[in-house]
């Protein structure tokens, strides 16, 4: 979870209209469909690195709430070490390429951007967050999502926690799968083939091809688990022409293709959610 481009990105203009929740024993946002419609299911998003207080994974969680009539969860898996939204300016001049200041500034803001980012990838190592995304999906199951579908959509850094959830290894008590169905976006640090040869769950994944961090030949790799003899109906690839990481949650939508594409790939989601 090096790379600047998990930490880049564009916040997005909007009030979340959701609530503040403690539930199994995390913080939480939640939102539901508006005018009490009664809900089809439930969905937890495991987020990127800026987590569950970041305004864009928010309307995001509102969007999948009232676009698909689900109850939408959107836990602090990171116990109050998220990724500062703040720290896109400074990975963003550091990006930059053009003019000597540039240059100059370079060590200014790598070092800003490693004073927040180091943080965050020492309390958030998969083997620490793990755990914790694994027993809210258990305790979700085992309660009110009992009777109720179960849907996981994971986002950068969350997509890994979603491809092992997808594995099916865990069952709660009540002898019931974690979840029904996952969608990832742009997944970091994917063990490919392994994880993705694992997964029994259905997976949607939705990609683009100008990522620098899953590239194209993971992708590939990807689609050719899916339609292997053994990987056939686990998951679907989408792949997003000019998309780079984190389009699904961190686009410029002053671009009217990136803003395009993140609706699409949301539609990905509940369409995949739909069909399970």
């Amino acid at each position: 979870m090096s790379c600047p481009n998990c930490f880049s990105g564009h916040i997005h203009e909007g009030t979340p209209r959701g609530e503040v929740t403690f539930l199994h024993g995390l913080q939480a946002y939640t939102t539901k469909p508006l005018n009490d419609v009664p809900h089809r299911g439930i969905i937890i998003i495991v987020p990127d690195a800026f987590g569950w207080e970041f305004v864009n994974n928010r309307i995001l969680a509102d969007n999948y709430a009232e676009k698909g009539k689900y109850l939408v969860y959107l836990p602090d898996f990171m116990n109050g070490h998220a990724a500062p939204a703040s720290m896109m300016s400074a990975t963003k001049e550091l990006l930059k390429t053009s003019g000597l200041t540039t240059w100059l500034m370079k060590p200014y803001h790598l070092a800003s951007m490693l004073t927040r980012m180091l943080p965050f990838m020492y309390y958030n190592t998969f083997g620490v967050s793990w755990p914790i995304v694994r027993d809210f999906f258990k305790s979700v199951r085992e309660n009110e999502g009992a009777d109720l579908p179960i849907y996981g959509a994971g986002f950068c850094w969350g997509g890994k926690h979603l491809v092992n959830l997808a594995a099916g290894a865990d069952m709660a008590t009540n002898g019931k799968p974690l979840l029904n169905a996952g969608f990832t976006g742009h997944p970091s640090l994917l063990e490919i083939p392994n994880e993705i040869e694992k997964i029994t769950i259905p997976v949607s994944f939705a990609l683009g091809d100008k990522d620098i961090i899953l590239k194209a030949p993971h992708i590939e790799r990807i689609k050719q688990v899916f339609a292997s003899e053994s990987g056939a109906g686990k998951g679907e690839v989408l792949v997003y022409e000019g998309a780079g990481h984190g389009f699904c949650v961190r686009a410029d939508f002053v671009l009217e293709d990136a803003s395009r594409q993140a609706d699409e790939a949301e539609n990905q989601a509940l369409a995949w959610f739909g069909k399970y």
